[in-house]
């Protein structure tokens, strides 16, 4: 009886893995080399006088799944600006997500979630994403936590940004899909580190 109650539990728990993953489609794992630049696979920079860098971290207690995660260094100054990007048609030409994005059924999903080790500094951060019109939107959190959480940002928070948006962006207030890419960015006044891993569109 007790094997039958532990090959029951197994088989329940194996269930609830696959229900879980039903609901989300990893589409970006960061298993890659990170590098920048032209051939880069993270588009990233700052100016007025803010600045960040980007390096992969295999220290198991940093990363969340897989190898490796990204570790994104910042200085945010104030009137300072900075990005660190993944998607299509970025200026570092190997950006591109695991998955295509004219690939996923974005009809099924109705929220992006990611996970990031914090370390408690209440740092404010963004989390944009470009839409097929090139217009960006934002959904903004707040490092106030320690270890690995997984931030949730359902498509309905997103807010289209209003300080900058470039001249071929449609501006018509609505996210339309196929997404191009997403990208943080640390607010200032803050300086620090935070790991990201697991980027995924999920049905909440």
């Amino acid at each position: 009886m007790k094997k039958l109650g532990l090959v029951l539990a197994f088989v329940l728990a194996l269930a609830a893995t696959g229900f879980a993953q039903s609901n989300g489609l990893l589409i970006d794992s960061f298993e890659v080399t990170i590098s920048g630049g032209p051939e880069g696979t993270v588009d990233f920079g700052a100016g007025n006088g803010s600045a960040v860098t980007v390096s992969a971290v295999t220290d198991q207690v940093y990363v969340y799944s897989g190898k490796q995660s990204l570790k994104v260094d910042y200085d945010a100054v104030e009137g300072g600006y900075m990005w660190v990007a993944r998607g299509f048609n970025l200026d570092a030409k190997n950006s591109s997500w695991d998955v295509k994005s004219e690939n996923i059924n974005w009809k099924e999903y109705n929220a992006l979630a990611f996970y990031v080790y914090g370390s408690g500094s209440k740092a404010k951060a963004a989390f944009d994403i470009k839409d097929a019109g090139n217009e960006i939107f934002r959904y903004l959190f707040e490092d106030n936590f320690k270890g690995w959480k997984q931030i949730v940002c359902p498509f309905s928070d997103f807010i289209a940004r209003s300080d900058w948006q470039s001249d071929i962006a449609d501006k018509n207030d609505t996210i339309d899909f196929p997404l191009k890419s997403y990208q943080f960015e640390h607010l200032q006044p803050a300086k620090g580190a935070l790991y990201f891993d697991e980027v995924e569109v999920i049905k909440k």
